[in-house]
C-alpha cells in the first residue's frame, strides 16, 4: 500500500480512482495530476515503483493543494466565520439544518438526524395539567 499525503491509497485500484482517497483530489484534479508526472491513469498502484509515487508526492506538494487536515480545517474555519458574523447560513449550520435551501417538512433527515417521537400524554400528567388549570 502506498502512502501519499498520509493516507494509505489502496494498491488494487487504478492509480486514477486510488489518488481520490485523499481528501480534497477528484477525478479532474487526480488526472491532471498523472498527466503532469506522466503516469498512465490505467496503471494499478502496486505496479507503481517508488519513484513514481515519490514524483506524485513532489507533484502535490508543488501544486500547493489543500489536502487532508489543512482542508478541514479550512471548511472549519469557514464555518466558524459564519456563526460569528450571524449570518443565516451560520445560523441554519448552528441548528443543523439544511444550509442551502432545501424544504425541511420532509427529507431533511440527512440534517436533522433520526426522527424524535412525541408520545401521547398519560391520563397522570392530564390530571395534573387539569388541576392547574382550575
Amino acid at each position: 500500500m502506498a502512502r501519499i499525503a498520509g493516507v494509505d491509497i489502496p494498491s488494487e485500484k487504478r492509480v486514477e480512482i486510488a489518488l481520490t482517497y485523499i481528501k480534497g483530489i477528484g477525478r479532474s484534479l487526480s488526472n491532471k495530476i498523472l498527466k503532469e508526472v506522466e503516469i498512465s491513469p490505467d496503471a494499478r498502484v502496486k505496479n507503481l515503483t517508488e519513484g513514481e509515487i515519490s514524483r506524485i508526492k513532489e507533484a502535490l506538494e508543488k501544486g500547493g493543494y489543500r489536502l487532508e487536515g489543512e482542508l478541514t480545517q479550512e471548511v472549519a474555519l469557514n464555518i466558524k466565520r459564519l456563526r460569528d458574523i450571524g449570518s443565516y447560513r451560520g445560523i441554519r449550520h448552528e441548528k443543523g439544518l439544511p444550509v442551502r435551501g432545501q424544504r425541511t417538512r420532509t427529507n431533511a433527515r440527512t440534517r436533522k438526524g433520526r426522527k424524535i417521537a412525541v408520545g401521547g400524554t398519560s391520563r397522570a400528567a392530564l390530571k395534573a395539567m387539569a388541576a392547574r388549570k382550575t
